[in-house]
């Protein structure tokens, strides 16, 4: 299914080239194939720490081209460097590597402060050093902490983030917007909810790193058989049925995303070097209303049980999404039913393509 934008397009007869950190990971993935459904020229930087090749190998087979990645730690600065050395034709970042399972921050909060701040700063500097036009952020929700009020708007006050995880968003975003107070570079910075679902070929998806820390990944996995039960984490929250709210978005929509948001600051429609834009459907989920969903839509029972409640996890959260429909010309195509059958079909691609995809992701 083709995303191509006929705003973007008819504007542009060459378009620029952009660097996509994480581009082996899951939205970095499907940012790629949408960016070059626009027209834009693409390169990556992924060392595969958290990703698998044949991530990309899927983005090539509907893309119908070769992307260059570089397998480059962006921790390593004379490496990272490199990169632009190289490439001094890029126009735009858009930056995703980094390293995003919450409890896994909990339980290491250091080795999270030094992969995904020092990895931030050092493209930072290669993003002034090259003078880099444009900058997109992958941010998150999580920034909000335990917000008072629903739904969440860009104005809404960043309480205590409740992970290390949350923490390096906070402290990612404080970084650029003090640099963007003198940078050349204008930046955006895209909060997202909570991506799921796959590319409708099935050839993309997500990948987690051993016992899926996400709840669309541990559904499927459940109900293809890789797991015997589904653990539900908590169902004594203040919520309509006790489990946490989420706002559940499709992986192409918050790809799209990106896209615009680069044409948006080539179109100069910009209103300061640092805009912040949520990327959420603007409707709340609970955990066992997606459950039920998704035995509803695929026809299978699943087996879960109730669990404790996990250390950073907020209780309830979902997004305005009005600041990004009306500056970025954002629209969401996929409803909830698209995001639990796509991402069942891509569950079933990777049992039947098992020697395959073995492996890791981030983004």
């Amino acid at each position: 299914m083709l995303r191509k934008n006929p705003d973007i397009c008819q504007d542009f007869l060459f378009m620029s080239k952009i660097l996509v950190t994480g581009g082996c990971g899951y939205i970095g993935t499907h940012t790629l194939v949408d960016l070059i459904e626009n027209g834009y020229e693409v390169i990556s930087i992924d060392n595969f720490s958290r990703s698998n090749p044949s991530m990309l190998a899927g983005v090539e087979k509907i893309i119908g081209k070769k992307i260059k990645n570089y397998a480059v730690d962006l921790c390593n600065f004379d490496d990272s460097h490199a990169v632009f050395q190289e490439n001094t034709d890029i126009k735009g970042v858009i930056h995703f590597a980094a390293y995003k399972a919450v409890n896994e921050s909990v339980e290491n909060p250091l080795l999270y402060f030094e992969n995904n701040l020092f990895s931030l700063i050092n493209l930072l500097k290669c993003v002034d050093e090259f003078a880099i036009p444009y900058f997109v952020f992958s941010s998150s929700c999580t920034v909000y902490g335990n917000p008072d009020s629903f739904p969440v708007t860009e104005k809404s006050p960043q309480k205590p983030s409740t992970s290390p995880y949350g923490t390096t968003k906070q402290m990612g975003e404080q970084l650029i917007a003090e640099l963007a107070q003198t940078s050349l570079c204008k930046f955006i910075l895209l909060r997202y909810f909570n991506p799921v679902g796959a590319h409708p070929s099935a050839l993309i998806g997500e990948l987690p790193i051993g016992r899926p820390q996400n709840l669309f990944p541990a559904i499927t996995q459940t109900a293809i058989g890789k797991l015997s039960k589904m653990t539900v984490h908590g169902n004594d929250y203040p919520t309509r049925d006790g489990s946490c709210i989420r706002d559940y978005i499709h992986v192409c929509d918050i790809a799209h995303a990106h896209t615009l948001s680069i044409n948006y600051l080539e179109k100069e429609k910009n209103k300061s070097n640092c805009e912040v834009f949520n990327l959420g459907t603007g409707n709340g989920v609970t955990v066992l209303e997606a459950i039920q969903t998704f035995e509803k839509i695929n026809g299978i029972k699943l087996e879960y049980e109730i669990g404790p409640k996990r250390p950073g996890d907020v209780i309830a959260i979902f997004a305005s999404n009005d600041l990004a429909k009306a500056q970025l010309g954002w629209n969401l195509n996929y409803s909830l039913t698209d995001m639990v059958s796509s991402a069942w079909k891509w569950e079933q691609k990777l049992q039947s393509d098992k020697d395959i995809f073995s492996g890791n992701s981030n983004n």
